[in-house]
């Protein structure tokens, strides 16, 4: 404690803390000279090199998903020059791949610019407007609504317990909606009853004849 006390009067907040000065004392009195740390066992310490910068660039551009972990153990380097290496040399980031519904051939693509343009002329030559444009989508609705997790919590007194919120599971009730709709809002919205399969004839019967009839009621087409 003697020691410390002088430490902490000499360098104040940059004195040592107390139990290393105890550990340092304790060291000392078994008969230690040297100050200096003794050596660690283990993989050493790598630099921040021209060499590992490589390295690290090597088995990204092998495996652009390669974690930390898979780096440090195909370059043996340690994980902060890693870190360094990726962020501040190679400046790179780790985002997530965007997910789409499938995938679009070549045909696929020239078909959507072409209606594309056949869109766009027909909206510049002034014979359009954005609300002659009517789309559709399935949506699966649960019928007990959960919110988000952020608007679940609630200001709670300091012995209250927590409100319990059952999670939903595969097999709790729903139903499956297809929507019709434009610019100007909802078309139609069509439930569909448990246990039906939507296939070609019910999707023309049911979904798209009965949204045709309501934009017909709604814009006649004249002779």
């Amino acid at each position: 404690m003697d020691i410390y006390n002088e430490l902490l009067l000499a360098h104040g907040h940059l004195a040592p803390h107390y139990n290393t000065v105890v550990k340092w004392a304790k060291l000392f009195r078994e008969g230690r000279e040297s100050i200096e740390d003794d050596p660690r066992s283990g993989r050493p310490l790598t630099s921040f090199t021209d060499t590992n910068i490589e390295l690290v660039r090597q088995v990204i551009d092998a495996n652009p998903h390669a974690t930390y972990d898979e780096i440090e153990e195909e370059t043996s380097i340690n994980r902060y020059t890693i870190q360094e290496i990726i962020h501040v040399a190679l400046e790179l980031r780790k985002i997530s791949s965007r997910y789409v519904p499938h995938m679009l051939t070549d045909e696929n693509k020239k078909k959507r610019v072409k209606f594309c343009k056949e869109n766009l002329a027909f909206y510049r030559d002034g014979s359009g407007r954005l609300c002659d444009i009517l789309t559709g989508d399935e949506v699966i609705i649960y019928w007990r609504q959960l919110g988000h997790k952020s608007s679940n919590a609630s200001w709670l007194a300091k012995d209250a317990a927590p409100k319990t919120i059952v999670k939903r599971s595969q097999f709790e009730r729903k139903t499956m909606f297809s929507i019709f709709f434009r610019t100007t809002g909802p078309v139609l919205v069509h439930a569909v009853n448990k246990g039906v399969s939507i296939d070609n004839n019910y999707y023309i019967e049911h979904c798209l004849a009965p949204a045709l009839e309501v934009v017909k009621q709604q814009r006649p087409i004249t002779p």
